[in-house]
């Protein structure tokens, strides 16, 4: 008697390696559902709340800046928080690129942002992904940009570093709280790249006025010995 030989393609799954299988993909849809959402194409104008981003100047510098040969890397730049950008932000995830009738930036205009951005370059790229979706003109836009740095005060205590230090990120949260006393825990965060201070983030409504931070944005830097350059 012949028993009928086994397909070469047939696979057999012992029932716990079913369940494991379940428990995987379940573990994939959930983690696909938490990631933060960016959208691109979105309406122009419609957004919950803004994120301002303050880029510690001499970490981009060391990481990209230098590299790119940027003239706001240059001896005596004297640049320290500088606006990395204002994006329109939802309540989980943000617009970037959207379709707008708003004419583009000139040369004159980004040029006049360099001061308090480091570079025209990055005003001009800060409009096309983000400005385009604050249902703004790039004039309004950026003037609204400047309106918003100048609401925060940067603590002037990291600009007196002679020399580059190891410091824990809370240390710069707990700056800015203090140079700002409208400022909550909840709506400021510090991230950090590469070992460094990258980032502080401010959560403003359209208004300007301090808002909580969406989960997505919350997601400050825990480290302990985060390197923090001094001002070129």
């Amino acid at each position: 008697m012949h028993l009928p030989r086994p397909r070469r393609n047939s696979r057999v799954f012992h029932p716990f390696f079913k369940g494991l299988s379940r428990l995987a993909g379940a573990c994939l849809i959930a983690l696909t559902a938490a990631a933060p959402a960016q959208a691109e194409g979105e309406r122009s104008g419609v957004f919950d709340y803004y994120v301002m981003a303050l880029s510690w100047s001499p970490t981009w510098c060391a990481l990209e800046g230098d590299a790119r040969q940027s003239p706001q890397c240059e001896d005596n730049a004297d640049h320290g928080w500088i606006l990395h950008g204002l994006w329109p932000q939802f309540h989980r995830g943000w617009p970037s690129y959207c379709p707008t009738t708003a004419r583009q930036p000139s040369r004159q205009m980004t040029a006049g942002m360099a001061d308090i951005m480091g570079t025209s370059g990055l005003a001009w790229h800060q409009w096309k992904k983000h400005g385009t979706c604050s249902g703004l003109s790039a004039r309004a836009y950026y003037a609204l940009s400047r309106q918003a740095y100048g609401t925060v005060t940067r603590p002037a205590v990291f600009r007196k570093l002679e020399k580059t230090v190891k410091l824990p990120a809370r240390v710069v949260e707990e700056a800015f709280l203090k140079a700002n006393p409208d400022l909550e825990p909840d709506m400021v965060t510090v991230t950090c790249k590469s070992n460094r201070i990258q980032e502080v983030r401010v959560c403003l409504s359209k208004d300007l006025d301090p808002v909580p931070c969406g989960r997505d944005v919350v997601r400050d830097c825990q480290m302990t010995d985060a390197l923090f350059d001094p001002v070129r």
